[in-house]
């Protein structure tokens, strides 16, 4: 059996997609993957094909909606499909999944799965971006009746891409907790002495990167001592933090940041409480992280965000873009510092019972026939 999995960000092949490329090996599949940047002498690749993947690179421009550049990708899965002839093929993120089902369905590929990430830019309510949310929904109408399933990783995105007549009636959909984590690789660590708040995002204004900086910034002038810490990158997308912001949070010594890293355990051992004010996710990684190393959590009431804190049990969750809530949470952690330890020890049952990774990796294989 061939399963071919596109990915339009070559990284998260690895850190988001590892041990469900192992479990597809251990069930007998033979694993292909399709992602941009992936030359020969990419770490990745090679790390990939060590798993015993065969890997496509194809021609992708992952944000900007260029006509010809997304033809070409489009023509190119086609052509990759009809080659290979997977006998299943999975895609995630906006542009796989728009191209990747409807190649498949052009390519016979007898079993045509879709897996919605999160939202983000394409579904925020701005004005500015209606034409292109129109286009964004067309698009996925389109591509979806072309799926066999459709997995989320909320219930309000299912019900939201139901709502707006995305998915059609006879096409499936299921619910998943996320990709899962791994509770062996993201163990426990004692806690910091000391208040240290942390996020972990790219650099986007949906991740509620702007209310985080104005919030620590208010929480300084009155508790000089509590450190607020940011590993991301600087984006692409059209919501990007700007350079300069990000030098002024630095420079008035708001925000200690880190940069990008590959492994954000020692970001995550020496923080108290670990904060992710975002607008709207599938299943932010990053808490599910955090919690699998007994941290407190503070998120947004939002989709994909809720599912990850029971409130007052292992964080708090306060309303989008609202950076007096963030900062009221943010000051009660720092008033009783007792709650950080047990409402760390709460996110570390609940990553068990809800997120281990093995666990969503065996849903997913059932769902897909495997």
């Amino acid at each position: 059996m061939r399963f071919l999995l596109i990915a339009s960000f070559p990284d998260s092949l690895l850190h988001f997609r590892g041990h469900l490329i192992e479990a597809l090996i251990a069930a007998g599949q033979r694993v292909h993957v399709a992602a941009p940047a992936l030359p020969s002498s990419s770490p990745i690749r090679s790390k990939l094909e060590a798993k015993g993947v065969q890997v496509h690179e194809v021609p992708l421009q992952r944000t900007g909606m260029n006509p010809i550049a997304d033809l070409r990708f489009f023509l190119h899965l086609i052509r990759l499909m009809r080659r290979i002839r997977p006998q299943r093929v999975l895609a995630y993120t906006i542009k796989p999944v728009v191209y990747g089902m409807l190649a498949a369905r052009f390519a016979c590929v007898p079993g045509r799965f879709a897996l919605i990430t999160g939202l983000g830019y394409a579904f925020q309510g701005e004005k500015t971006r209606r034409f292109f949310q129109a286009l964004v929904q067309c698009l996925y109408s389109l591509a979806l009746r072309c799926a066999h399933k459709v997995f989320f990783q909320n219930p309000d995105d299912e019900a939201l891409f139901r709502k707006l007549g995305l998915i059609p009636d006879e096409v499936f959909s299921r619910v998943v907790n996320g990709s899962g984590i791994d509770l062996t690789f993201y163990t426990v660590v004692p806690l910091p002495a000391g208040e240290q708040f942390l996020l972990i995002a790219r650099l986007l204004g949906d991740k509620g990167i702007r209310e985080y900086a104005e919030a620590a910034r208010r929480i300084r002038l009155r508790h000089s001592e509590v450190e607020f810490h940011l590993v991301g990158w600087l984006d692409e997308n059209p919501d990007a933090i700007q350079r300069h912001e990000l030098d002024e949070w630095v420079k008035a010594g708001t925000i200690i940041f880190h940069g990008r890293l590959t492994d954000v355990r020692p970001v995550l051992a020496p923080c108290s409480v670990y904060v992710l004010p975002s607008y709207r996710e599938g299943t932010p990684r990053t808490v599910l992280e955090a919690m699998a190393m007994g941290r407190a959590i503070i998120t947004t009431d939002a989709p994909g965000c809720r599912e990850t804190v029971i409130d007052g049990k292992n964080g708090f969750l306060v309303p989008v873009r609202s950076v007096d809530a963030l900062e009221a949470a943010m000051q009660r952690f720092i008033d009783d510092p007792t709650l950080v330890e047990g409402m760390g020890m709460h996110s570390r049952v609940m990553a068990e019972e809800k997120y281990d990774v093995h666990k969503v990796n065996a849903i997913m294989l059932r769902e897909m026939w495997i």
